[in-house]
């Protein structure tokens, strides 16, 4: 029996990849919240710094991006708005959840 090798690291594209997700939830999540829901949990320059980071990931990593979800809502997205994404359950039943631990 030969023993496999589990990566404790993961490679640079792994990371990559995590990253555009992550951004691209955030940038979704807190856009509906601010454009759907009228309210606001992050700070706009916050929000812009996010976005920001992810364009320049999603030009630097193309076929990556491609690959992470929500490739078709954000392969034009320019860091500029998030006013016309399309919202999905799950986008917002975690919109609701955040604002409901606000505490308010």
């Amino acid at each position: 029996m030969t023993k496999q090798k589990i990566a404790i690291y993961p490679t640079k594209d792994e990371e990559v990849y995590h990253k555009i997700l992550q951004r691209r939830r955030q940038i979704h999540l807190h856009s509906y919240i601010y454009y759907e829901l009228d309210d606001s949990i992050v700070e706009d320059s916050k929000w812009s710094e996010w976005a920001r980071e992810l364009v320049d990931l999603q030009k630097s990593y193309p076929d990556i991006s491609k690959e992470v979800p929500y490739y078709e809502d954000f392969k034009d997205f320019d860091a500029s708005t998030g006013f016309d994404f399309k919202y999905d359950e799950k986008t917002k039943k975690r919109a609701e959840m955040l604002l409901s631990m606000r505490g308010e």
